[in-house]
């Protein structure tokens, strides 16, 4: 493991020190045949909101040995994202309109056309571990991660993943951003898994050269200036608060309507209880069942009575921890992430209630509700 010591770089430096290096599309590897889609569906009176609301997460990584280095990753990244997505090649897919519904619903689906994942290499004359140390870290890792809003009413251009590599002296990040509409944190850790364990095997392989193909230093034009943006509208973003709650099935039946009302008007209460602060009475409730298709709607919390004997069925929890993450995700099998956070964002004037199933649990056996609060 190669470490450093010298002490460069403030947190107030790391707006203006951030530069993007390079931006590439990533297709899958294999095109994708027959084409699959995921149908969402958004209600009447959904605001632009619901395009942007989004999820980050960010891993971050000490220099494995002298020579490892961000660009090195990024470099392999290349290769073995393209393979990890010929086996989920949604995320490489784009949104489009397909008109409304007889309910009313603004309909859309996405539509694995094989368009690419965004990959972002940037860089930041900062030293790693004095980022580590920061205390107002959570203020500027929105810098780690990239995403260009979906373009109302052309949502076919948009892509909907982004991953931004960004070295540091002494280390490098991985930072991931993704739609709501395409994956939410727990339904893509099992695509995380999967991807870091292709990106291991195949850098380990014997054959394998120790310098990728896609490495950004052999392919920058000399006399050029290499540096594209400096910003991405993840520089003016609000962490929303987020509370997560895990309910059996037996609690959450998604086909009884009034059911699942009053379930998530009692986690919404719990919400209001620990942050002291009243949400609105109109919420945004995604639900994404094991169909994976998606249901966007307006949730009123009027007239509703929550169960009153349910509390003690509520498990909560405070932080992304049971993600298990920061352990198992490596693109180095020596490797562990020394930091790794997740937030959403969620724009608009409405707070956020999103309904997933848990890891591991296809089956619907158990169900996450989020509660993310409203800028």
């Amino acid at each position: 493991m190669a470490y450093c010591n010298e002490n460069i770089g403030v947190a107030h430096d790391f707006l203006s020190n951030l530069q993007i290096e390079a931006i590439q599309t990533v297709a899958p590897m294999k095109q994708t045949d027959p084409r699959i889609s995921r149908r969402v569906l958004i209600g009447e009176n959904s605001g632009s909101g619901n395009f942007q609301r989004r999820f980050h997460m960010v891993f971050c990584y000490n220099k494995a040995s002298e020579t490892d280095s961000g660009w090195i990753v990024a470099g392999w990244i290349k290769e073995s994202l393209g393979k990890a997505l010929v086996e989920k090649p949604l995320l490489a897919g784009r949104l489009r309109s397909i008109g409304e519904n007889d309910n009313n619903y603004g309909e859309f689906e996405i539509v694995s056309n094989d368009s690419g994942v965004r990959l972002i290499e940037a860089e930041m004359p900062m030293n790693f571990d004095d980022f580590i140390h920061l205390k107002e870290k959570k203020n500027v890792e929105g810098q780690l991660v990239f995403w260009d809003d979906i373009h109302e009413p052309n949502t076919q251009y948009s892509p909907l993943f982004y991953v931004q590599v960004t070295n540091f002296k002494c280390g490098y990040s991985i930072g991931i951003s993704c739609s709501l509409f395409l994956e939410d944190p727990y339904s893509m850790t099992s695509f995380l898994n999967r991807w870091s364990k292709i990106h291991v095997n195949m850098v380990s392989e014997a054959d394998a050269p120790k310098i990728p193909t896609f490495f950004l230093p052999n392919l920058r034009k000399q006399g050029c200036s290499s540096t594209l943006y400096s910003r991405s509208n993840t520089n003016n973003y609000h962490v929303n608060d987020t509370l997560i709650f895990k309910l059996p099935l037996k609690f959450l039946n998604l086909s009884d309507d009034i059911h699942k009302n009053n379930l998530v008007e009692k986690c919404v209460e719990e919400v209001e209880n620990k942050f002291g602060k009243n949400l609105s009475t109109k919420l945004c409730l995604f639900v994404r069942e094991t169909s994976e298709d998606v249901n966007v709607e307006t949730f009123s919390r009027e007239g509703i009575n929550p169960f009153g004997s349910i509390k003690t069925e509520l498990i909560s929890a405070n932080c992304w921890d049971d993600l298990g993450l920061a352990d198992n995700i490596r693109f180095n099998e020596e490797n562990k992430a020394v930091h790794f956070s997740c937030w959403i964002i969620n724009p608009g004037d409405e707070d956020l209630v999103l309904i997933t199933p848990s890891l591991g649990n296809e089956s619907g056996s158990e169900n996450n509700v989020l509660v993310t609060m409203r800028d």
